[in-house]
């Protein structure tokens, strides 16, 4: 096994464990035996816990930016259609049968207290996310405070939808973002 091989074996079930389990649950030696991997290359590829949780939340970072962005160029050119595919691909997520929230609130809660280097990877998601949203808003033509108000939207859909277990919070939030959009750019 090469070493990207083994680097890829190794976020793949760490990210798994971590999502379904919660970060301070899983420890190395489980995470080694998830992986596959001796327990000294681990520790070769990722000396600390910590990189490990930093590895993942890039990678998951990395996943949402893209999955969004497929999303809303599904949606085509209209502006607000494509402000709504982001409420869309919150439904469909949240009707997966793995969905256990936001990785990046759930690192949050978990470790974000404790842990500095985890609390800037999640405001830098979050903030990314919004910037996201000012984009789309722009484009829209509505005003810039509509970004920061479909964003926290979004952010309260995730959080409700984790812990009701109603993936319908996602159909929810997009009835209040089409009230939003249509307020803000009703001129």
């Amino acid at each position: 096994m090469t070493e990207e091989e083994a680097r890829e074996r190794i976020l793949a079930a760490a990210e798994e464990l971590y999502y379904r389990k919660g970060y301070a649950a899983v420890g190395m030696d489980e995470l080694r035996s998830a992986a596959g991997v001796s327990l000294r290359r681990l520790y070769a590829l990722f000396p600390a816990k910590n990189d490990i949780v930093a590895a993942v939340l890039d990678r998951r970072h990395r996943q949402w930016e893209s999955a969004l962005d497929g999303a809303i160029a599904g949606a085509g050119d209209d502006p607000r259609e494509r402000l709504l595919a982001v409420y869309r691909y919150l439904e469909d997520w949240f009707c997966t049968g793995d969905f256990r929230g936001c990785a990046f609130i759930n690192a949050f809660g978990e470790l974000g207290g404790t842990h500095p280097e985890v609390a800037r990877i999640v405001r830098e998601h979050k903030a990314s996310f919004q910037e996201h949203m000012a984009a789309l808003v722009a484009a829209s033509g509505a005003p810039a405070a509509l970004a920061s108000q479909l964003s926290i939207l979004a952010e309260g859909a995730q959080s409700t939808a984790a812990i009701s277990g109603d993936p319908q919070v996602a159909a929810q939030a997009r009835a209040a973002a089409e009230v939003l959009i249509d307020a803000a750019t009703a001129r």
